[in-house]
């Protein structure tokens, strides 16, 4: 036999779009297991023709659940970034968008026995260690996916999924200012490097003679702008303790700017290469967080709210709402506790990919 049969679900999840397996089904060695996904994604060509990948890096995406062993959790959620062109999967970040598909996902696998008219399902973000609580929509003790809620960068409208992120500070490098600064200067542009859900380098679009308000489109192909910002990316990751990040999704940046539709700002956020077509869940917490840090280079840009404040962000496909619970402290300093955010997801297909025995064996 030439081929291994692998169950899958295949979900929209917020605003990407990826696989979802048992992480039974799939090899526990790292290496083997990359090779497992790139045969199902398809990655090594731009379309992604030979696999299920989408051809975008929102829809490269694997999320892999099983049963955790916390007697506070649910559900291990372990994810994967697959890259589109070569061959490469990173399992360093996590991801908010496919996370909002994690609830539903173990429901339908049997993972996790719904209840009713929701169910909690308390979430561990394996790559980060971040805690999630996800609620699901489960009239009837199934799953619905028809709802009223609609959220920018997909259409229509679907049930609403909550999701409440606890504690997002130092997600991955331990500090929420892993510089030990509110604002650094590299290649002489201010920038802001915060971890919250996820580590982000955060730069003011005017340091680039950007708006802040310009297409997906405009920004993929400014060549100048991307050969500085990568520059100033991978010497940020140096300095926030995160070593060589010259091959690694993480830290993500982004630019920010007024709002110009009466949010909070104006913010485009990258994944590191490509612009994101709307934004990361992860991103915007991080993001938000940025616009209450005094000393940051988004401090400033709104007036908030006394905790809990929501913070919306403006984004290519509309804006996202980001509420944040937190406290200012006398000496000036933040203590975030909480972020929340309302999702959607949507279950597409189910069955089995089929990847070459090659890549297993």
């Amino acid at each position: 036999m030439s081929q291994k049969a692998i169950p899958f679900l295949m979900m929209r999840g917020g605003t990407s779009r990826g696989l979802y397996f048992s992480r039974t089904d799939l090899p526990e060695n790292r290496d083997r297991l990359a090779q497992v996904l790139i045969a199902a994604v398809g990655s090594g060509h731009r379309y992604n023709i030979d696999g299920l990948g989408g051809g975008v890096a929102v829809t490269t995406k694997v999320a892999m659940l099983s049963r955790s062993n916390d007697p506070d959790v649910d559900i291990d959620y372990f994810f994967a970034q697959v890259s589109v062109t070569d061959q490469r999967v990173d399992f360093k970040p996590t991801c908010g968008n496919i996370l909002s598909g994690v609830g539903p996902a173990a429901i339908e696998m049997g993972l996790v026995r719904a209840d009713a008219p929701v169910t909690r399902v308390r979430i561990r973000a394996v790559n980060t260690g971040a805690l999630v609580d996800a609620v699901i929509q489960t009239p009837d003790w199934r799953v619905t996916y028809d709802g009223d809620l609609a959220i920018d960068g997909v259409p229509g409208t679907s049930a609403p999924i909550q999701l409440s992120f606890r504690e997002t500070v130092g997600s991955v490098t331990g500090k929420l200012m892993p510089t030990g600064n509110a604002c650094d200067v590299i290649d002489g542009v201010a920038v802001t490097c915060l971890d919250v859900a996820m580590p982000v380098v955060i730069a003011q679009a005017e340091s680039f003679g950007l708006t802040g308000i310009e297409t997906p489109e405009e920004l993929d192909g400014n060549t100048d702008f991307i050969t500085r910002r990568e520059a100033i990316r991978i010497k940020a990751g140096a300095l926030m303790g995160m070593g060589d990040v010259s091959d690694s999704v993480t830290p993500k940046f982004a630019i920010m700017a007024p709002a110009r539709n009466g949010g909070a700002a104006s913010a485009r956020y990258f994944m590191p290469q490509t612009c994101h077509p709307s934004m990361a869940v992860t991103g915007a917490q991080c993001l938000a967080a940025s616009l209450l840090v005094p000393g940051s280079v988004a401090f400033g840009l709104t007036q908030p709210d006394a905790s809990p404040a929501v913070l919306v962000l403006e984004h290519p496909s509309g804006s996202i709402d980001v509420v944040v619970e937190y406290t200012a402290a006398e000496d000036g300093a933040l203590l975030l506790h909480s972020a929340g955010i309302m999702r959607t997801a949507r279950l597409l297909a189910r069955g089995e990919v089929m990847v070459p025995i090659s890549a297993w064996s």
